[in-house]
């Protein structure tokens, strides 16, 4: 998220392309009858990552992007990121640059216009929201055959809306699609689906303080509450929903999300639930052997993905300072470090 205050005039045109279900609708539609694209003539392999925010998903997606083998939604693209052909080719007369500047979440990395970004959730949330998002949490989402076909036709649209598209692939970062990881497999077998998993301490601690962020942006200015709502994004903030995958998960309403355990309980829930329902071939990354191998991974990474690796790309990742936690419950404490060594166990 940017976060620098938009303009008056630029909040009129993100209220009308993603505010009104109506126009998002209508804007696909567009996109959809003047430059469909076949999706079964889009023979490259997907790449989605996914995971709960603060697992190093953003630094991934940037690093692959990276390598000019993708294409992925964009500042650029907004806001009518349903529509991104049609979109570009209107704003081609009056796009402008901006200088680089670091994001809202304060963590250094650092945007423009032509930094990928997590869009794609738009797409779900207007046609298919009132499936998997509640009043307060959101819900495993399963996809019928309708939805895996129209994101289909959504992918191939993107992939569409640059030119050249050949040898292109599409790129996705959504940490929402923890809530349908066997829906994008179905809808695109041969992708290559890839969840960073960070240690539960530090992830929860990481959780809890961009959560504490956000509630004081938000509550000074209300635009960016209802520009996170639209894009679907309610990983913390004023506007947090947690995930509810199943009914015997551990229970997330009885604890305070001003605790730790709070957003420890979050991480728990969501890896115990996605070790054992990602579809096969799913890759579990460890954010810790990126932040301090980011060389040696990347480069094993981006083979197994045949692609190319460039040296510079993992340049830009450090190491983040290590936070203390005390007088974590310790029943919570255990559980979330079992996981943990599931995932080591698993990992890439």
């Amino acid at each position: 998220m940017l976060n620098k205050g938009y303009s008056l005039s630029a909040k009129m045109l993100h209220r009308i392309a993603l505010g009104s279900r109506i126009v998002a609708e209508a804007s696909f539609d567009i996109e959809q009858a003047l430059n469909k694209v076949d999706p079964e003539g889009m023979n490259e392999t997907p790449v989605f990552v996914s995971g709960l925010a603060r697992a190093g998903t953003t630094i991934l997606m940037r690093s692959l992007y990276e390598t000019n083998q993708f294409r992925s939604l964009t500042y650029r693209d907004m806001p009518f990121v349903l529509m991104p052909a049609t979109w570009a080719k209107f704003s081609s007369n009056f796009q402008r640059d901006m200088h680089p500047m670091e994001r809202a979440h304060g963590d250094s990395i650092v945007i423009d216009y032509d930094s990928p970004e997590a869009f794609e959730e738009v797409f779900w949330r207007v046609f298919y929201g009132q499936q998997y998002i509640g009043a307060e949490y959101l819900e495993r989402h399963v996809l019928n055959d309708q939805a895996c076909k129209q994101f289909k036709l959504y992918v191939a649209a993107v992939i569409g809306s640059t030119k050249p598209t050949d040898g292109l692939r599409y790129l996705s970062k959504n940490n929402n699609n923890l809530l349908r990881l066997p829906g994008i497999k179905r809808s695109f077998p041969e992708s290559i689906i890839i969840i960073p998993f960070r240690e539960p301490v530090q992830h929860a601690l990481s959780l809890y303080r961009q959560h504490k962020n956000f509630v004081s942006i938000q509550s000074d200015d209300k635009f960016s509450l209802k520009y996170m709502n639209w894009l679907g994004h309610h990983e913390f903030g004023l506007n947090h929903k947690p995930f509810i995958f199943s009914d015997d998960q551990i229970p997330m309403t009885v604890i305070s999300q001003r605790s730790i355990e709070y957003w420890l309980t979050q991480w728990v829930n969501a890896y115990n639930y996605t070790l054992e329902h990602a579809p096969v071939g799913t890759v579990f990354l460890s954010y810790e052997d990126l932040c301090l191998n980011p060389a040696e991974t990347l480069a094993r990474l981006m083979a197994m993905l045949n692609i190319p690796y460039k040296a510079s790309i993992s340049n830009s990742i450090t190491q983040p300072e290590n936070h203390t936690a005390v007088d974590i419950d310790e029943k919570i404490l255990a559980a979330s470090l079992t996981t943990y060594h599931r995932l080591l166990a698993t990992k890439f």
